[in-house]
């Protein structure tokens, strides 16, 4: 069995909390015969007729505490729910799970807040959350759990189970605050309710706050909460009935995720509806849908199932296909080696933030994807994401590009620079205070600018006359004014003349002056200054034997510090500072105070410093990279020197990032690899993808 996706709390069951983007198997789980997945636990029926399960357990839903004496922690890897045996089928919820066993009863265990174990009380079945039976219930023959702890506008905690009996009828217990028991009225009950006027199921699905039935003539009827379109009949009033999904005819499954259905057909088609923020309806688009739509592009589908935000199906080719969210790397579509980014064309320089990446347009234009905030789209935040090219709004005329962890800025061809994003430490350098920017805006008073960078909640710029001035957050120096304070305006860097480009890190800043020396300044914990101490300095340091650069880049997270990279005139590539992956690229994971060469590197005309990671491009346009894994070399391993990055021959821009790299292509194409936790790729999670290594 394998998983993919988030692992915070060890739900994939490999032993670790590391999220992964491709499928990894469970550990020690070879008998499995079928799967159930929850918010953040899993469970498997083994071929036993027992149960095991992962992941979270703060509501006691991995069933492993028969006797009390067992705390209820996470475990990473499967661990057997106590006393259970004669099972058929499991159903997951946020923080339960139920099981149908052999004869047609169901027990259920972990959270109990609104009644979902269905055994008369709001508590655990014992205060050892092992499985207990749901009252009065006997010939199910299908069982579903839903539920959600993040309803915006509604309970704080809604969750329930149903059950589909032998008569083809259907109970519910649990949470009914949206009707989704099904009973004509909102009452929640602790034992099993009759869903009203429902004959001839066939199979049953429970979404956060509303559920499904599919009838035998392959009819769909839904439902509960209808806000975003959930039930499919063409409005979003709740229903405490059961009411008939639009036009659907011939279904041969159903499945629902947090606020969207899906259901396959007997063509071999699937069509979705509800909610869409992530393209989890597979239609190309993210407009929600209050009747079904068709998933794009797909055929022969055998089985489908739905997650909070994305949804998977298998194909009569053995093949698996997902599409939606793809912050954790739910879809598991591949990022090991480069991919095409949908949509984008005519593009000449490329920049990468904390979670997004945006690219400068020969039109002047500039396109950004990822998490929204870090390009102030419209109705973006934390957890909006795009995952495909988006144009910043206002910004045009741009020559030059650079984003910081959650802010881009662009230099305007008149000299002007505009930023866009989170401002919380004036790093968009307009003085406004507002938090988040969502149309491009002026730095004030700057002009004359000639090169730009930004680190994580800082930006610099170069100036005509030689001189670098910066703005945003001062905490470390990074602004080099001789001052550790915040400034939303610019301020002039001391000491600096001459200087002809700038390169900026997580919390330190470096110019190239013009005779092929570099100056830096601000943070120097991991030696990211060069000038052979670990003191920080708000003031310009000169780096330590660099002569002859013609390019710099500096790179690294807030929290972790950063290095720096200098590219030579004869093509060779020196860096210095932190260290830790070998993104220094000379063999070894040893920080360094002053500039080491990168290791049988020559040829090189660009370098990109990134957070953990370096990439280079050579001549011809081949492309190689150092650093942490996921180096675009066909692997998950780390480097402490250059790798070739498969595919790329004709890179003219690279842009190295946190855990993901991109590079232009002569053609103005770009192509990305790496984590795609939040849409970083931008290579078309709205529409049925493969999953890799399946």
């Amino acid at each position: 069995m394998e998983c993919w996706g988030a692992n915070d709390f060890g739900q994939l069951g490999n032993g670790t909390t590391s999220s992964s983007w491709k499928p990894v198997f469970v550990s020690g789980l070879t008998t499995a015969t079928a799967v159930v997945a929850g918010s953040v636990h899993a469970c498997a029926l083994l071929s036993d007729s027992t149960v095991a399960c992962w992941g979270a357990n703060g509501g006691g839903q991995l069933g492993n505490a028969g006797n009390g004496t067992v705390p209820l922690t996470k475990s990473t890897t499967p661990v057997p729910v106590t006393g259970l045996g004669g099972v058929t089928a499991l159903a997951a919820g946020f923080a339960h799970t139920c099981a149908l066993q052999t004869g047609g009863t169901v027990v259920c265990w972990g959270d109990n807040s609104t009644g979902e174990l269905g055994n008369g009380t709001t508590s655990s079945t014992t205060t050892a959350n092992k499985p207990g039976l749901v009252t009065g219930l006997t010939g199910a023959l299908a069982i579903a759990a839903g539920g959600t702890t993040i309803d915006s506008g509604g309970p704080t905690n809604a969750f329930h189970t149903c059950a589909l009996r032998s008569d083809g009828t259907v109970v519910c217990w649990g949470d009914n605050s949206k009707g989704q028991l099904g009973n004509g009225t909102t009452a929640s009950s602790t034992t099993p309710v009759a869903v009203t006027g429902l004959t001839g199921v066939t199979a049953i699905a429970a979404g956060a706050t509303h559920s499904c039935a599919l009838l035998a003539g392959g009819d769909v009827a839904c439902w509960g909460d209808n806000v975003a379109g959930d039930l499919g009949n063409g409005g979003t009033a709740q229903a405490q009935t059961p009411v008939a999904v639009s036009g659907l005819h011939g279904a041969t499954a159903i499945t629902a995720g947090l606020y969207h259905t899906c259901a396959s057909l007997s063509d071999g088609t699937a069509v979705c509806w509800g909610a869409n923020p992530a393209g989890q309806l597979g239609d190309g688009g993210y407009t929600e849908s209050a009747t079904p739509v068709e998933v794009a592009g797909i055929a022969g589908v055998t089985s489908i199932a739905a997650g909070s935000n994305h949804t998977c199906a298998v194909l009569s080719s053995g093949v698996t296909e997902c599409w939606g969210d793809n912050r954790s790397g739910e879809i598991a579509n591949g990022t090991l080696t480069p991919v095409g980014v949908t949509g984008l064309a005519g593009g000449t320089a490329i920049t990468t933030g904390a979670g997004h990446t945006c690219a400068l347009l020969s039109s002047g234009l500039v396109e950004c994807w990822g998490v929204a905030t870090g390009f102030g789209s419209p109705g973006g935040g934390a957890t909006s994401h795009f995952f495909n090219p988006v144009p910043v709004s206002g910004l045009t005329g741009a020559t030059a590009i650079t984003a910081g962890d959650f802010h881009t800025c662009a230099l305007i061809s008149d000299g002007t620079v505009e930023c866009v994003g989170e401002d919380g430490a004036g790093e968009l350098g307009n003085g406004t205070g507002v938090s988040v920017l969502t149309t491009a805006q002026a730095v004030v008073g700057l002009e004359g600018a000639r090169s730009i960078a930004a680190g994580s909640d800082h930006t610099c710029a170069a100036l005509s006359n030689g001189t670098v001035v910066c703005w945003g957050e001062g905490g470390f120096g990074q602004l080099g004014n001789g001052s550790t304070a915040n400034s939303s305006t610019p301020v002039a860097a001391s000491g600096v003349t001459e200087a002809t480009a700038v390169a900026a890190g997580g919390q330190h800043t470096c110019a190239l002056i013009s005779n092929g020396t570099v100056a830096c300044w601000g943070d120097n914990t991991f030696n990211e200054l060069g000038d052979g101490t670990t003191t920080s300095s708000p003031t310009s340091v000169v780096v330590s034997g660099v002569v002859g650069a013609t390019a710099i880049s500096a790179g690294g997270a807030e929290e972790l510090g950063g290095h720096t990279c200098a590219l030579l005139a004869g093509g060779t590539i020196v860096c210095w500072g932190r260290n830790n992956s070998g993104e220094l690229g000379n063999g070894s994971t040893t920080a360094s105070p002053v500039p080491v060469a990168v290791t049988g590197l020559t040829g090189a005309t660009a370098i990109s410093a990134g957070s953990g990671r370096s990439c280079a491009i050579l001549a011809g346009g081949a492309v190689a990279c150092w650093g942490g894994g996921a180096l675009g070399d066909g692997s998950t391993a780390s480097s402490t020197v250059p790798v070739m990055v498969r595919g790329i021959h004709d890179a003219v821009a690279i842009a190295a990032g946190s855990d993901w790299s991109c590079a232009v292509l002569s053609g103005g194409d770009a192509t990305c690899w790496g984590a795609n936790a939040d849409g970083e790729l931008a290579n078309g999670a709205t529409t049925p993808v493969v999953v890799l290594g399946l």
